[in-house]
Parts: structure tokens; sequence; C-alpha cells
């Protein structure tokens, strides 16, 4: 008896011997029957036995089959033994947070679960804030947040990496009743006097309520006064709906019924979106998302800053903006 049978062949036989009728067994290997004898007498000729007695009605072991059966099965138990020692572990679920179903982040999610194969998952995560995601990407909680990056304290920033991936321009949320909804562009100044919605009160959104207070200052908008953290999207347009509110947000953001979306202009104030993640994480999710952030970025011109935008410094460095970028409030421009 040769040594190396190939165990292709001990599957043939294993699965024969086990069905004992070789149309079954064919189609429980997903090969042709005719491949299943070919491989049957094969292994037959290099046992120099014969394994099965065939007749018109059925087929059995011969004495010598029923003696291979046992070793053949041990035998295919060490291959697959083998086989999975050395596969590769499958790749745990990324976890993303995108905030909304729309949007900058989302848009990237999208396309890089469909270049990745089924067994890399990309978990989507609805939650809004990188001030509450950060704690937990530190924690190892959470893999992937978007985000104002330079709104974080330094320590926090200090255990996590970051790729600029938008400077999205930014927008305010009216009724369709108010007097600026017919305007297609809001220019900043004709907000004076307006008090806005900029998520002040929630403990995970700091970032955003911050770089709303730099644009406010000087210019004679309020900010809605502290509200409790609105998690969800539905509960958020239940919330807006009812109170009435005007919301600075940006030019891609989710619908909410009864009200307008309108960019704001003059200047275009710019709020940066990173993709955050904790310093050392390796994944074929991580990097699939990097690379579709870049290829996007490059694609619709996302860093690149419009004529009149407004960006804080401390911003403007941290997305790896070239140049001057007006800031400040009203008053003062920062070069």
């Amino acid at each position: 008896m040769p040594s190396d049978i190939d165990p292709r062949l001990l599957r043939a036989f294993t699965a024969v011997a086990e069905e004992l009728h070789f149309t079954r067994a064919a189609a429980r290997l997903y090969v042709a029957q005719q491949a299943l004898s070919r491989d049957i007498r094969r292994l037959e000729r290099e046992v120099g036995a014969a394994l099965f007695v065939r007749t018109t009605r059925q087929v059995s072991l011969t004495a010598d089959g029923a003696r291979l059966l046992p070793y053949a099965r041990r035998v295919l138990t060490a291959h697959e033994e083998l086989a999975a020692a050395f596969r590769p572990a499958p790749e745990r679920p990324l976890l993303v947070d995108v905030g909304v179903p729309v949007g900058t982040a989302y848009r990237v999610l999208e396309e890089a679960r469909g270049r990745l194969p089924d067994s890399c998952e990309l978990v989507a995560r609805f939650h809004s804030g990188l001030t509450g995601a950060a704690g937990e990407l530190l924690a190892g909680r959470l893999d992937v947040s978007f985000g104002r990056y330079a709104g974080l304290p330094a320590a926090v920033r200090a255990g996590l990496e970051h790729q600029p991936v938008r400077l999205e321009p930014m927008a305010v949320l009216l009724r369709e009743d108010h007097p600026l909804a017919a305007r297609p562009e809001v220019p900043l100044a004709e907000l004076a006097g307006e008090t806005l919605y900029a998520a002040a009160g929630n403990p995970q959104t700091v970032e955003w309520t911050e770089l709303a207070a730099r644009l406010f200052a000087g210019r004679g908008i309020a900010m809605a006064e502290p509200f409790p953290e609105i998690d969800g999207s539905q509960e958020f347009v239940r919330v807006v709906r009812k109170r009435g509110w005007s919301v600075l947000a940006s030019v891609e953001f989710i619908e909410v019924p009864g009200m307008v979306l309108r960019p704001v202009v003059e200047p275009v104030p710019l709020s940066p979106v990173s993709m955050v993640w904790r310093r050392g994480l390796g994944h074929p999710g991580l990097a699939a998302l990097r690379a579709v952030a870049g290829q996007l970025g490059r694609r619709d011109g996302w860093l690149t800053v419009p004529e009149g935008g407004w960006l804080p410094p401390e911003d403007a460095r941290a997305m790896g903006v070239a140049g001057p970028v007006p800031s400040g409030g009203a008053e003062t421009t920062e070069r």
C-alpha cells in the first residue's frame, strides 16, 4: 500500500461506505458520479484490494473495505485538524460609529463594505459625538468613529490616531415657514438674532458645541439652552419638530419633515471630520475604511477649503490644511 494516499480518495471512499450508494455519495461530495467512481477505482488500485461489492441493487463493503474504513476516518480527522490549526482565524467584526445613516462617515462605511469579503464584517453604530466615542475607543469597546479630532483633549488624543477625511460645509436646518427658508443659501450675518440648537448640554458632543460657540461668537447668534442628550435620529426629529428649533448642521443631514436644510455662506463654516481609532489598532476593515476615505477625498475634493471657508486654526492644523483659513468671530480673522 502506498504511504501517500490522496485524502480526496479516502474522502470519496468514506462517503460511499457510509451512504452505500454512489449517487447519494456523489451528491454529498458535490462531484459527478463518474468522477466518484474513478476515485474509488484508483483507491482500489493503490491499496491492491476491492473495497466494495457492487450489484445492480446494492453496494456493500468487502472485508478489506470494512478494515480500511476506521483508518480512513482517522486520517481524514487528522487532516481536518491540521488544516484547522493553520487556517487564518476569522477577523472579528469592526464596530464603526457613523452617527447617522447619511453623510460622510456613512458613505465611507458603505463603500468600504463593498470592497471587503463577507468574512470581514463592518458593524455600524449610530451614536453621535466624538467626545463620547473617544473613551470607548480607548477602552476597546468601539473601533472607529468620526468627528472633530482637534476638539478632543490632548491627553485623549495621545491614545488615538486619526486620518482627515472631509471639511464638511455647515448648514442650518429651518422650519419651512421661517423667513430664511426661501433663500437657497443663508449668509451667516442673516442668522444674527437667531437661536440655534448645537447640542449644548449633550456630554457626548462637546466638540461640536464648542465649534458652534466659536462660530457664533461676535455674530449675534445665540446658542439654544442645554438640553438632555438626544439619542437616535427618530428622537432627534421628534424633539426638533416639537420645539421648533433652528439647528446648526452639515450640508448632508437627515431629513426632518416640515424643515429645510440651507447651506451657510459668507463665510462658509467648515466642520472638520476625521476618522479616529485607538493607537495600534490593526484590522483589514480599518485599512479598507482608510483607503476609501482617501480615495473619496481625492475624487470629490473633500479636503479642499472652499473660497471664503472658515475654520479654527487648531482644526486647520489637525486637518493638514495649508495656508491661512479665516477663523474667530465676526470682528476677528486669525492668520
